[in-house]
């Protein structure tokens, strides 16, 4: 049995029950809660009474919301989420029931998140990918390569309307004149419309392909990954120091499989012509015409050229 003291010590002190008095009836005058009355007449003050922690929670994290510190600092229990009150009627009781609701902010970074989930990069700068990316920038802020901009815009807006074609791009242009740029763009629209893509640096890819001969199941996935993705990009091809195994077993596998299927984009500082003799010769076997011109045969067909002309960029902070 408890004694007496205990019991004592258990009763409230009326200066603790006054200020708990006070906080109620601070809670009822708030103007949120005095706004959500007005939507719910319904909430009395002996429902209030009963829910006096749900209420306090959605003021709470109501205030929070409206001076938002950020996603990254949310201070509510749930980051980026915010509680929501609702009241209904049944048999004359009135049930108040409250829910977590995501905010604007955190619902934007879910579809980032999605997006850069639909995106994949072998050997590329991850930064290149992550940028803010404007159409008004990248029309205006180099007017010679605007033209080339234009018809990447152009087929970014064909494609949301028709759905994705069978051919792609090719971008060649100088050093420097924002070619991947363009492509990275082109990749992010799309990844936004739901459709999956892959950017491929093809001189470090070539060059790793060597030390993937020994790892026969990673050699299986990239290439299948490569494959089945809708949107495939193989930037600054041609600088790539070429062997037959590359170009014939892995290059020529990917580009046999696709070619009718999905588009395969390029940026390069080659010429179609130019790039048909680069994938004649290897460091290995020499010149062997006829099978640059097999792989350019599932090139050349399958592509619109775009010239993509501009001053040089690089080393500059905006492309």
């Amino acid at each position: 049995m408890d004694s007496l003291g205990d019991m004592l010590k258990r009763i409230p002190s009326p200066d603790l029950i006054r200020k708990v008095e006070e906080k109620k009836a601070a809670l009822i005058a708030n103007p949120i809660i005095v706004k959500l009355r007005a939507k719910y007449p319904e909430l009395t003050e002996p429902v209030m009474q009963q829910n006096m922690n749900r209420l306090y929670q959605y003021v709470t994290e109501y205030t929070n919301c409206s001076q938002c510190p950020g996603l990254e600092r949310c201070p509510n229990d749930m980051q980026g989420h915010y509680t929501k009150i609702s009241c209904s009627t049944l048999n004359g009781l009135t049930q108040v029931t409250d829910s977590k609701v995501s905010c604007k902010k955190y619902q934007a970074q879910q579809r980032q998140d999605q997006i850069r989930n639909r995106v994949r990069s072998f050997y590329m700068d991850e930064r290149a990918l992550n940028e803010g990316y404007s159409a008004d920038e990248i029309l205006v802020r180099d007017l010679e390569r605007a033209p080339a901009a234009n018809q990447v815009l152009t087929y970014i807006a064909k494609t949301k309307e028709e759905g994705l074609p069978t051919n792609g791009l090719y971008l060649v242009g100088k050093f420097g004149t924002g070619k991947t740029f363009l492509m990275c763009y082109l990749l992010h629209k799309l990844a936004e419309e739901g459709f999956s893509g892959v950017i491929v640096y093809m001189p470090e890819f070539v060059e790793d392909l060597k030390s993937m001969m020994q790892d026969s199941q990673k050699l299986k996935e990239t290439i299948e990954v490569m494959k089945e993705t809708d949107i495939l990009i193989f930037d600054d091809v041609g600088a790539e120091n070429m062997n037959p195994w590359a170009r014939d077993h892995v290059l020529g596998s990917i580009l046999n499989y696709r070619m009718n299927r999905k588009p395969t984009f390029y940026t390069s500082n080659y010429e179609l012509d130019a790039l048909e003799k680069h994938f004649s010769f290897t460091s290995k076997d020499g010149e062997e015409a006829y099978k640059g011109q097999r792989l350019m045969d599932r090139i050349r067909p399958f592509v619109d050229v775009i010239v993509v002309n501009g001053e040089n960029k690089r080393g500059q902070r905006n492309k």
